[in-house]
């Protein structure tokens, strides 16, 4: 059942993708370009709505029985018609935040939120009254999240793809039905939008695939790894260790700057790359490969004992600072593991 799940959402996204960006077209939702954005002709977007169309289509199909499924649905839908007012009509960050808090909303009272973790030593943390607000700031981080890192071709469906292969391969190990199927749908809809949208793109996912897509990760891996021990609960922070980084050192950067928060640049990653001198396909394969190198790094964590643990995230820590200093992430002056080695060498 699992492959026809996987297999039936993908060939329904190649075959719905053409006719959304014929509509997009046609309605005018399109992408004009400007000094903040790679790409240099309009371009059609709304190719979410692709994504989600064979979502649906196999949540109906193949409908799996939990309790979370409407809330679920319910949810995605609220971030889909969100997503679809700022590509048509670029509504408020403020009204986009507020579709994303009903959503959230929805599936929280759906049973979707952390309660408890189960400490390395026994005994249990309860979140209590912090259980709602650490799920609310979970669901959409990792929705505002995945929208930031949209700024290339292929590159937030690629992550993505990433990301739900692993939560999903790693919730078939636990025997977590509902995040398996629902996963495998999210992933072939996700694969089939990508073989369009992978650079040359011929249609964009705009802010209705992108929020979309960050809301169902977030979700999925709330119901992945909910309710478990502490180290498990780092789990899905390191499977979605790209654009959360990309997300905290932004903040940091505007910060830094005196700059709003919700103030677009041109300082994500993949801008950095790209100043460096890569080409806009070898920008998205490296952040592919770091993508895995952290989905990697979680099975491994998942697996090892508690001192194995801490050297993987330790490592972890160790490549994100590597990655931020080489790419001036935070900024071109902040070198300090590089300048150490650098002085080192010079003394040498």
């Amino acid at each position: 059942m699992e492959y026809m799940v996987f297999i039936s959402c993908l060939i329904a996204t190649i075959l719905i993708t053409p006719l959304v960006k014929r509509f997009a077209i046609k309605i005018g939702a399109t992408d004009q370009p400007n000094d903040r954005k790679v790409h240099k002709k309009v371009m059609p977007r709304l190719g979410g709505m692709a994504i989600f169309m064979s979502f649906l289509l196999g949540m109906l199909i193949f409908f799996p029985n939990s309790t979370y499924t409407i809330p679920v649905l319910i949810g995605g839908i609220i971030i889909i018609v969100t997503g679809l007012a700022d590509d048509l009509f670029d509504i408020s960050p403020k009204l986009k935040i507020l579709g994303q808090l009903l959503a959230t909303s929805v599936v929280i009272i759906g049973g979707v939120q952390v309660e408890f973790i189960n400490l390395p030593f026994g005994g249990q943390l309860e979140f209590g009254y912090f259980s709602i607000p650490i799920t609310i700031l979970w669901i959409v981080g990792i929705t505002n999240a995945i929208n930031l890192i949209d700024g290339l071709d292929g590159l937030a469906a690629g992550v993505s793809s990433i990301a739900l292969l692993t939560i999903t391969g790693m919730a078939l190990t636990m025997g977590n039905t509902f995040v398996v199927l629902v996963g495998l749908m999210m992933l072939g809809s996700t694969l089939g939008f990508l073989l369009y949208n992978f650079h040359p793109a011929k249609i964009f996912m705009g802010d209705t695939g992108a929020l979309f897509l960050g809301f169902m990760i977030a979700v999925l891996s709330l119901l992945g790894f909910k309710n478990v021990t502490l180290f498990s609960f780092i789990i899905p922070i390191i499977i979605l260790g790209v654009p959360i980084s990309d997300t905290l050192f932004a903040i940091v950067r505007r910060k830094l700057q005196n700059k709003s928060l919700s103030s677009p640049d041109k300082s994500h990653l993949h801008h950095c790359l790209l100043n460096l001198g890569y080409s806009h396909r070898q920008t998205v394969l490296i952040i592919y490969a770091v993508s895995a190198l952290f989905s990697i790094g979680a099975v491994i964590f998942s697996q090892a004992t508690l001192f194995g643990a801490l050297a993987v995230l330790g490592l972890l820590i160790l490549m994100i600072e590597l990655i931020v200093e080489f790419t001036g992430l935070v900024g071109v002056e902040y070198r300090p593991i590089l300048n150490m080695v650098k002085g080192y060498k010079t003394r040498k």
